[in-house]
């Protein structure tokens, strides 16, 4: 589109970028201006900057946001552009503002013991499908149509089918089902100071082929418009708990052991160091992971403090270290994005950032999640290999527990894990929360008996190889199909028990 001598209509909200890039905090003033608008309605950005122009149009295409028109006068751009296509919605008379969201300080209370986990437990990895109505307030929050009271409201309904759910079937160690989480990592950058959550669709214009890429992902069977990816400007800080808050309500609904997922320290080095993006607030990746295992660790301090029966760490972009190259094809995994050295220098990396965060708290208490990707139920696309390469990283993380995916052929031989420290429990996926079918007795059964014989009953966890919702707006399963795995792993362990 060629520019114009002026605009025809009116802008509704205006900014002036200066002479940021898009790589460089454009895009997340964009975000900031254009979420709390409604469909339809017109934003004008002022920039200084030159390579917006190519830029930003880009950036409309790839987020289907039109763009209007455009001026220039000397090195003064000015981009009209409409939320949406043209026409969509109805125009509001004003932008809503944006809504800051403002919790009540959480009560002082003394500190609660961790209830026994035992034995041959069974449990959920983490996500639950979303009523439709949560994913619908999930959004409306985020764009500043819903006060934080309002949507804590709802996922506190959403809270309870999910853990009602998990009691029916049976499930030893509950959890909350994420229901007030967009994904499984992230929404901790909601939840930070100086973080930012943007569509990952506002990143493709920063990579070398946005198209190509962006074409990529439809094959991956990867949502972009709906994925969120967290954008850093600032320091981060834990101003507010990051989960702490889920599992005050999980407990509060339950009497069965509460368990809850974090994202690991490595997952979000990964997904928040992106250069472009994060430059001016960190000067490496390791500037901004040691406050980010500063972060973590005094999330899990709160959360021991709380009761939570277990804390388990999610790491599954190991897997993209291992395989995604071995195989020299693109993944999608939430961190996938962001520079990566060779996967020795990697695994060192994840590895001691996991210990930095754990050191010195219960072992017992922290385990470590890793799978092969989650985001489909397209088999074809995830990575896929043995534990084998990982083996040796897994057993120098010190945590009291594994839960790893092991149903699904991709994951390998279950011997392989034999390898792992003698005093950790071993979590095993003995249901493929992909598949749309309920596995048979004999097929769970199977499996069970196979890691009774490798680890004991003692030592042994039943779960599915990973969440049934890793992301809100891209469930694997219905809550019905979620529900009746979970009751025929707890019926098979019940019976070899």
């Amino acid at each position: 589109m060629e520019p114009v001598a002026a605009h025809t209509e009116t802008p509704d909200v205006s900014f002036d970028g200066g002479d940021l890039d898009c790589g460089n905090g454009l895009l997340l003033l964009i975000r900031k201006h254009i979420d709390p608008m409604s469909p339809g309605q017109l934003l004008e950005i002022l920039s200084t900057e030159i390579s917006v122009d190519e830029d930003l149009p880009a950036w409309c295409r790839l987020t289907s946001n039109d763009l209007v028109s455009w001026t220039k006068h000397g090195k003064q751009r000015s981009f009209l552009i409409s939320k949406g296509k043209r026409g969509a919605g109805t125009v509001a008379a004003a932008p809503a503002a944006p809504i800051t969201p403002k919790e009540a300080p959480r009560p002082a209370r003394a500190a609660m013991a961790a209830p026994v986990i035992p034995p041959m437990a069974v449990t959920g990895i983490g996500s639950w499908p979303r009523p439709r109505w949560m994913v619908e307030a999930m959004h409306a929050h985020m764009e500043g149509r819903l006060d934080d009271a309002s949507f804590q409201e709802t996922a506190n309904d959403a809270v309870r089918l999910a853990i009602a759910a998990q009691e029916r079937a049976g499930v030893t160690m509950i959890t909350d089902g994420e229901q007030r989480r967009d994904s499984y990592a992230s929404f901790v950058a909601g939840r930070l100071e100086n973080c930012q959550l943007i569509p990952l669709t506002d990143v493709l214009p920063l990579v070398d082929d946005p198209e190509e890429f962006a074409a990529e992902l439809r094959a991956l069977d990867v949502p972009a418009a709906d994925v969120r990816h967290p954008a850093v400007f600032g320091k981060l800080r834990r101003v507010r708990p990051l989960v702490a808050h889920e599992v005050d309500f999980a407990l509060s609904v339950t009497k069965r052991p509460v368990k809850v997922a974090l994202p690991g320290p490595y997952l979000l080095t990964r997904t928040m160091w992106m250069e472009c993006l994060t430059e001016n607030a960190y000067a490496s990746r390791e500037a901004i992971a040691a406050d980010i295992v500063s972060v973590l660790r005094e999330e899990i301090a709160d959360l021991m403090e709380g009761g939570v029966a277990l804390v388990q760490l999610d790491e599954p972009v190991l897997s993209e270290v291992v395989f995604a190259g071995a195989k020299n094809k693109r993944s999608f995994m939430c961190g996938a994005l962001s520079e990566s050295l060779g996967p020795e220098q990697e695994l060192a990396f994840a590895r001691d950032l996991v210990n930095a965060v754990v050191a010195g708290f219960p072992r017992h208490r922290l385990g470590l999640h890793v799978c092969r990707g989650n985001w489909t139920p397209d088999e074809t696309v995830a990575l896929a290999g043995s534990y084998a390469p990982l083996i040796g990283t897994l057993k120098q993380m010190r945590v009291g527990a594994y839960l790893l995916e092991m149903c699904t052929p991709r994951a390998g031989e279950m011997a392989i894990l034999k390898e792992l420290p003698e005093d950790a429990r071993i979590g095993v996926g003995v249901c493929n929360q992909k598949h749309a079918h309920v596995e048979s007795y004999d097929c769970i059964s199977a499996k069970i008996r196979e890691a009774i014989d490798l680890f004991g009953r003692e030592r042994l966890l039943l779960h599915p190889d990973c969440g049934f919702a890793t992301f809100a707006d891209n469930p694997l399963a219905t809550a019905s199909i979620a529900e009746a795995k979970l009751k025929a792993i707890v019926e098979a362990a019940e019976a070899l028990a």
